[in-house]
């Protein structure tokens, strides 16, 4: 993979560390695997799925077991009371609107504690877009508290912040589009720990895409109170086609189950179509395309650390997310860096990725993956807002040697255009 004689000698050298670095952790990356095999394929077999559950339905979708029985695994495995699985929702996004809207009322504060949320929810709490049925217009206030130097929640802030009306602490799992920690299980327990202690009565929700099924334990085994995330990132295994789920204590999935449908219908319908054998497929998958995805994040962080970028988080730090951060400094090489990667895909491997407006975003959006399902971030995929200091942000792999290819064209297209070196 390293011979070919035209590629700069960097590059070679860049590859063969990184290789280097990925092989001395995979004793401890499969072992968590296993792990997460094991803990998946468990909840198949106490819910008994069978062959009939795979057969979707039509129209109003009542009576679907295959749909009740999905809701039921799911809830296993993020160790919840109960969950809500959907084709119904469009994006991680919708799943986490419904969560919201479902819960808060008019009067209610929520805080954000890991600072402002990622770019698509700036709209749903109404930081941009006024007047589009934001929370904010519907009497729901906002605050945010940004995590401190190091990264961690500023218990002394957020005692300082709530208040009567506060109602529910949101917290991201994930970096999403900043340079700032992944927040680990071990954060959200001392999260729970603190608000279990103090403020007994505060709902916890946490924004779950990317984090599944990366470290062995979920947030509903630390006792979180509500979650939500998307089907075409971790829990969809690359194959589920669309949707969203949300997880949590039984009464708040039900009144999310009443937002995403309407009350009095809630959870009791909607229909699975065709699409029901590929949520169970993926969800089983699931483990191994995670895998997959950290072994690739770990040697694209050590790949570009050694050609002299800097990267969040570094390849030997400890991970609970999918995403890879990489600071290239430049609009031109950010834009370079997505067309060259885009030349290691299945799909569109020929269309040249340009910067372009996309709805919920402020800034310009530069997006490269040419993936089997629209915008599927389990398959692999590198993105990010052209902004200062112009990161790009890797996710997903179905395959870590998919990873390798994408970042060493990505690479090569940064050299060839005088970018790299």
């Amino acid at each position: 993979m390293y011979s070919n004689p035209e590629w700069p000698e960097l590059i070679k050298r860049a590859a063969v560390e990184a290789e280097e670095t990925l092989l001395r952790q995979l004793p401890s990356l499969d072992e968590k695997s296993s792990k997460n095999h094991e803990k998946v394929l468990k909840a198949f077999q106490e819910e008994r799925v069978s062959s009939y559950h795979l057969h979707g339905t039509t129209g109003y979708g009542l009576g679907d077991s295959g749909r009740e029985v999905l809701d039921n695994v799911v809830a296993r495995i993020l160790g919840t009371q109960a969950a809500l699985v959907r084709g119904q929702f469009v994006s991680g996004t919708h799943a986490i609107a419904a969560a919201l809207f479902g819960v808060l009322r008019p009067g209610d504060q929520v805080i954000s504690v890991s600072g402002n949320p990622y770019d698509t929810l700036e709209e749903v709490i109404g930081l941009r877009g006024k007047g589009e049925g934001s929370l904010i217009d519907f009497g729901v206030s906002y605050e945010a508290i940004p995590l401190d130097s190091e990264g961690k929640l500023q218990y002394d802030l957020i005692g300082k912040s709530i208040t009567d009306k506060t109602r529910m602490l949101m917290v991201q799992r994930s970096r999403g589009y900043a340079w700032r920690n992944s927040l680990m299980m071990a954060d959200l327990k001392q999260l729970v720990d603190f608000v279990r202690l103090n403020y007994p009565r505060l709902i916890i929700f946490v924004d779950n895409c990317y984090g599944e099924l990366v470290e062995t334990q979920e947030p509903g085994d630390i006792g979180i109170d509500l979650m939500a995330g998307s089907l075409i990132k971790n829990l969809g295994g690359s194959i589920a086609p669309t949707g969203g789920y949300v997880g949590g204590r039984s009464d708040l999935v039900k009144l999310a189950a009443q937002r995403l449908t309407a009350p009095g219908i809630g959870e009791h319908v909607g229909s699975t179509l065709e699409w029901q054998r590929l949520f169970y497929q993926g969800l089983f998958f699931s483990p191994l395309t995670v895998s997959e995805s950290i072994k690739g994040a770990i040697y694209s962080a050590a790949f570009w650390r050694a050609l002299g970028f800097a990267v969040h988080p570094e390849p030997e730090a400890p991970r609970t997310d999918l995403i890879q951060a990489i600071k290239l400094g430049s609009r031109e090489k950010m834009i370079a860096f997505c067309q060259g990667l885009q030349k290691g895909s299945p799909i569109d491997s020929h269309v040249l990725p340009i910067p372009s407006g996309m709805p919920g975003y402020e800034d310009e959006i530069i997006m490269a993956g040419g993936t089997f399902i629209q915008g599927a971030t389990s398959e692999f995929s590198a993105d990010g807002p052209l902004r200062e200091p112009f990161i790009v942000y890797q996710q997903g792999g179905i395959s870590h040697t998919y990873v390798k290819m994408g970042n060493i064209l990505a690479a090569l297209n940064l050299w060839q255009q005088g970018l790299l070196g």
